[in-house]
């Protein structure tokens, strides 16, 4: 007699912040599969810091952003802004809950600024000593995800309180980000330096060490990260690609250039990222 096969579980939860920590993050996912087929997914560049903490098994990194730093396992993980992918693997089951955290944000709830996290990716201990583990065996124990998301955002508060770094990045950077964020990614440098009343190289210096990119970078991961979304949300919902239209509306010069960009960032075309994701 055949041996019954499990069901695939497929759960996914989103969770808007509390308008206190909008600041601090920009939103969080939970994820539970199992019993699916094993795969390689793309961690892809975004404008937030990663930080996970896992439920089940660990993460299974096979590729870093930095093609220098090894393959290795994570229970809880904290990445920063990179601009090529990373490579995750799983042998039919993942889960955890990730977090989007502004880089502005970093001095704040990790104690450094986010350009010493460029392209590389930690054990949530080496930012959190001690409280990560305990983080992590609190949430392997709750089973609801609203009480699993309410228990990170207060771990996220009590890091931002105990902080005395909060104002730690300059109004000038603060306001280059969020105008680079508003564009698109598509504000030039000289308009970010002309707005901030800073000269362009020192705006790339100081904009580098408190995110991990500089000027110009941000604004192509923003850009590529907005399309690879709205493309997304195309696909899911059954209607035309229109790559074209689309690059043109995002601030591409034309599809080349948007198709330029998505190897560069996620290491494939976006119709080879679509048939992958």
């Amino acid at each position: 007699m055949a041996l019954a096969t499990q069901e695939p579980i497929r759960e996914h939860a989103l969770h808007v912040p509390s308008p206190a920590l909008r600041p601090y993050l920009a939103g969080c996912t939970g994820y539970r599969q199992a019993a699916i087929a094993p795969a390689l997914h793309r961690g892809l560049p975004s404008p937030w810091l990663t930080f996970i903490v896992t439920l089940d098994d660990p993460l299974v990194m096979a590729a870093h952003p930095d093609p220098a730093q090894t393959p290795g396992t994570f229970d809880v993980l904290v990445g920063g802004l990179h601009t090529s992918p990373a490579l995750i693997s799983h042998d039919g089951a993942q889960s955890g809950i990730q977090l989007a955290v502004s880089p502005l944000a970093a001095r704040a709830l990790l104690g450094m600024p986010a350009g010493e996290l460029a392209s590389v990716d930690v054990h949530g201990a080496d930012v959190f000593g001690g409280h990560a583990g305990r983080a992590h065996e609190r949430i392997r124990e709750l089973r609801a995800w609203a009480d699993r998301f309410a228990f990170l955002e207060q771990f996220v508060q009590d890091r931002v309180r105990a902080s005395d770094e909060r104002t730690g990045v300059s109004a000038e950077v603060r306001q280059a980000w969020h105008l680079l964020l508003r564009s698109g990614g598509n504000a030039p440098v000289s308009q970010l330096a002309r707005q901030t009343g800073w000269s362009e190289r020192h705006l790339r210096t100081r904009f580098r060490t408190e995110t991990g990119l500089g000027p110009k970078e941000a604004g192509r991961v923003i850009r590529f990260d907005r399309t690879r979304r709205l493309l997304g949300r195309r696909a899911a919902a059954g209607q035309p690609l229109d790559l074209a239209g689309l690059a043109g509306s995002a601030g591409y010069f034309d599809q080349a250039h948007m198709d330029r960009d998505f190897r560069l960032l996620a290491g494939c075309s976006p119709t080879t990222w679509l048939t992958e994701e």
